[in-house]
């Protein structure tokens, strides 16, 4: 007579168990890859539109600025040309729920308005930007040489 080998109830209701307290460890993280992929995106983003009115303002030799609007962040130049269309160059939309400050430390006045310029030189203000969103939270210093940023604070969610 054979024996027929096969899984008891036990052995299948333990290996069900086992993958659910994996999958369970692995979700918490696969999130918090998701929202750091995120905010890398949102920084990533912002840094191009400042490599963008840099660009711009040395090819173009004119002033650049980049202003902040209630949902946007644009780039347009500091004087539109005669016959020039009046819009932004370029737009960074916001997500639901985030928001980006810039803080201007060497401004003359104490409540600057929330512009960013960028020279024909290809030299820009000091800034500080602040960025918060449901991914997380950036904060970056900008030099006013190379518009280069220094990461002062990276936390995902």
């Amino acid at each position: 007579m054979q024996r027929i080998r096969a899984f008891t109830l036990i052995e299948i209701a333990l290996s069900i168990f086992i993958l659910l307290l994996i999958l369970v460890l692995a979700v918490p993280s696969l999130s918090g890859v998701i929202a750091n992929r995120r905010l890398k995106q949102s920084l990533d983003s912002f840094n191009h539109l400042v490599q963008q009115a840099q660009e711009r303002s040395v090819t173009e030799r004119r002033a650049y600025l980049i202003a902040w609007g209630k949902n946007s962040v644009v780039l347009r130049p500091e004087v539109f040309a005669e016959g020039e269309e009046e819009k932004p160059t370029a737009v960074l939309g916001l997500s639901k729920g985030s928001w980006i400050r810039v803080s201007l430390p060497a401004a003359l006045t104490d409540k600057p308005p929330p512009e960013w310029i960028f020279w024909p030189s290809g030299t820009c203000e000091p800034a500080t930007v602040q960025f918060r969103g449901p991914a997380g939270a950036w904060t970056a210093n900008y030099s006013p040489l190379t518009a280069q940023p220094e990461l002062t604070q990276y936390a995902a969610r």
